[in-house]
Order: C-alpha cells, then sequence, then structure tokens
C-alpha cells in the first residue's frame, strides 16, 4: 500500500503543479480577449488567430484543470445524500463512482480522441478560417486533459482504498484560494 500511496501523492503533485501553472493562462485569456476587443472594436482591427487563440486557452484551461479540480473535490455533485453521509460512506461512493464511471469514461475519451490529434498531426491541420491557427495543439488537449483526469481519479480510488483499510488519513481538500 505504502508504494501505491506514493503512486497518488506522485499523481497529485503533478496535477498540483499543472493547476497551479494554469492560473496563469487564465490571466493570459483574459490579456489576450481585451487586446483582440481593443483592436477589432477601437482600432478595427480583426484576426480569427486572436479569437481562437482565446478558444485554445480556453480549452487548455477546462481541460488540463479537470484533475486539479478532482483532487481539490472541486467538482459539482449532488451533495443532498454525500453531504450527510459519513465519511466512510463517502469515501465508497467516490470509490464506486470513479471505478464504474470516471475510469471508464476518461479511458474511453483517451481512445476516441487519440486518432483525432494524430490525424490532425499528420496532417498538419490548420483551421479553415482566414488567418487561423494550427489545430494539433488544441486536438492534443484532450487525450491529455483526460489522461491528467484519469490519472488524478486513480490516485483517488488509491487513496479511498487506503482508508477503507485504515492505512489513511482522508482529507478532502478543497480549491486553492490564495489571498
Amino acid at each position: 500500500m505504502k508504494i501505491l500511496l506514493a503512486i497518488a501523492r506522485a499523481i497529485d503533485a503533478v496535477n498540483e503543479r499543472v493547476g497551479r501553472g494554469l492560473r496563469w493562462l487564465v490571466l493570459v485569456v483574459a490579456l489576450v480577449s481585451a487586446a483582440n476587443a481593443v483592436a477589432r472594436y477601437g482600432l478595427n482591427l480583426s484576426s480569427n488567430a486572436w479569437l481562437e487563440i482565446q478558444w485554445y486557452l480556453f480549452g487548455a484551461i477546462f481541460l488540463l484543470g479537470a484533475g486539479y479540480t478532482l483532487k481539490h473535490n472541486g467538482h459539482v455533485r449532488v451533495d443532498v445524500l454525500y453531504g450527510r453521509a459519513s465519511p466512510r460512506r463517502q469515501a465508497w461512493i467516490d470509490l464506486v463512482g470513479a471505478v464504474l464511471f470516471l475510469l471508464p469514461l476518461c479511458g474511453l475519451m483517451l481512445w476516441l480522441s487519440w486518432p483525432g490529434f494524430a490525424e490532425s498531426w499528420r496532417l498538419g491541420e490548420t483551421s479553415p478560417d482566414a488567418g487561423g491557427l494550427i489545430r494539433w495543439p488544441v486536438r492534443l488537449l484532450i487525450p491529455l486533459g483526460f489522461a491528467l483526469l484519469g490519472l488524478q481519479g486513480l490516485a483517488e480510488v488509491i487513496k479511498r482504498i487506503a482508508f477503507l483499510r485504515g492505512a489513511f488519513e482522508l482529507t478532502l481538500e478543497r480549491p486553492v484560494v490564495e489571498e
């Protein structure tokens, strides 16, 4: 169990680092969006590339941040029953949900999205819009995001099993808010 918990800690560290890095992308998206609005409406300049980079960065924040959000217990769930359950019952709910739903979904999304990325890379696919960007980087975000989410799901399964066996103290993290 110690080796599995070390693996879970390593996965936690990866998603923590990725999640904290993504905070900077939020600032970048806001700046790109503001600059694009000023250029478009103030200077009558327009570029599809600026619009697409906003979409790409938003996709990166959303997809790559899913594992971080799971690590910090930040995903939306119906707390009517879960919130009133004992920590042990919550661990069982998390475990069953991850094994039956989260991990299979992540595996399926990896399996389905990888060929689209590979084909985009092979073709050097670009946006059909004038001045548009290459597409493979944004297509890579899908399998990468689901891989990070799946790995974090695996880490959570390990931690829940260790908790249920009495080998780990489970503390549900909350999203990090720095002052």
